[in-house]
């Protein structure tokens, strides 16, 4: 009882000396020891990483999720660790709507058929929506909340630690100061000693924890490139399922095919598709320029297949995610297309679900 009496009272006595030395510091009655210039650089730039981490992460939850009355549910969910209710999503459910509607009107029917079409390639985008979100939510997200979670409160906490010390070594300073007599000088100096040896010991933890920040970016970075990776994917398969149902749609009577009064569609032709631009950042396969060449040349390579394809028709290829089959150009035929070789196999596979090797 006796030592935990005496323990709160120094405790005590250390909590008031620092409060003393904080309050003559903000009124310019006691002298301040500043941390050095590379310390502060580094507290900076923690500081810095901790904001724009919370601003990235804020708006990729709202580009995942625009709805914020969802999103609290999320958070409470994630907070009481329980799973989360399967929710359809807005794509699935108008999807959902035109099928049941298709049958309604009769699925032997133009239009009822063309609305159950319709409603399927709604359905087939939302399920790469909830692939994209939930890769970006383990790959981007988590790693971005475990930083701030976790690495940067132990940072916070060193730091409240370090400008503790620096408040005892101040303190100190200005005891040796107000002591007269040699007993108290000899006190007071030994007193310094001992919280400069500290503030300086914790002054070397703090830096080696800020100094890791450089580690974090380093893992932030790879992380961004997972979600760029996800979005080129799900933005991949957004399009080609609209290519492949805008070719089923031009398959109708041109009488069904378009409501453009501007411009009439000859009968059993496709709507013209335009090519999506590929960024210059792809890798090097699946560049345009890449595919540009292989046009140009009568010859043929190696490209390996990113995901499954289901062929529409018997011009062309069945595919499987991650095998490598033979690619060439035919004249004439859409740039979104090559003639693909497996074996004895041979037909049509789209340019956005390959990427050629060298």
């Amino acid at each position: 009882m006796d030592f935990n009496v005496k323990r709160f009272a120094a405790d005590a006595g250390t909590f008031l000396s620092r409060a003393v030395q904080f309050t003559e510091e903000k009124f310019g009655q006691a002298e301040k020891t500043e941390l050095d210039a590379h310390l502060e650089n580094l507290l900076g730039r923690a500081e810095c990483t901790k904001h724009w981490t919370e601003r990235i992460m804020k708006q990729t939850e709202v580009l995942l999720q625009p709805n914020p009355n969802v999103r609290i549910e999320e958070f409470f969910y994630e907070k009481l660790e329980k799973k989360l209710p399967t929710r359809v999503n807005n794509h699935e459910l108008l999807g959902q709507s035109m099928i049941d509607s298709g049958n309604e009107f009769g699925p032997g029917t133009a239009y009822g058929n063309a609305l159950i079409k319709c409603g399927e390639t709604e359905k087939q985008i939302g399920g790469a929506e909830k692939e994209f979100i939930q890769s970006s939510a383990i790959n981007f997200l988590t790693p971005f909340r475990n930083f701030l979670e976790g690495d940067f409160k132990t940072i916070l906490k060193e730091r409240k630690l370090l400008q503790n010390k620096r408040l005892d070594l101040d303190a100190a300073k200005t005891r040796l100061k107000k002591a007269r007599m040699a007993d108290a000088r000899a006190v007071a100096e030994q007193d310094l000693r001992m919280t400069q040896s500290e503030f300086d010991r914790q002054a070397e933890i703090t830096r080696l924890l800020l100094e890791g920040i450089s580690s974090t970016h380093a893992h932030h970075l790879r992380c961004l490139n997972d979600f760029v990776e996800a979005q080129t994917t799900y933005y991949a398969q957004c399009y080609q399922y609209m290519v492949d149902l805008q070719k089923q749609l031009g398959s109708f009577p041109s009488t069904f095919a378009s409501n453009n009064n501007q411009s009439s569609v000859t009968g059993g032709a496709s709507v013209s598709v335009p090519t999506l631009p590929l960024s210059s950042s792809l890798p090097a396969g699946r560049s345009s320029s890449a595919f540009n060449e292989l046009r140009s040349c009568s010859g043929s390579r190696k490209a390996r297949v990113l995901y499954d394809y289901d062929a529409a028709g018997s011009s062309e290829l069945s595919l499987l995610a991650d095998e490598v089959i033979m690619v060439s150009s035919v004249p004439g035929m859409d740039p979104d297309w090559l003639m693909g070789e497996r074996g004895n196999q041979k037909g049509k596979v789209p340019i956005t679900y390959l990427e050629l090797l060298n």
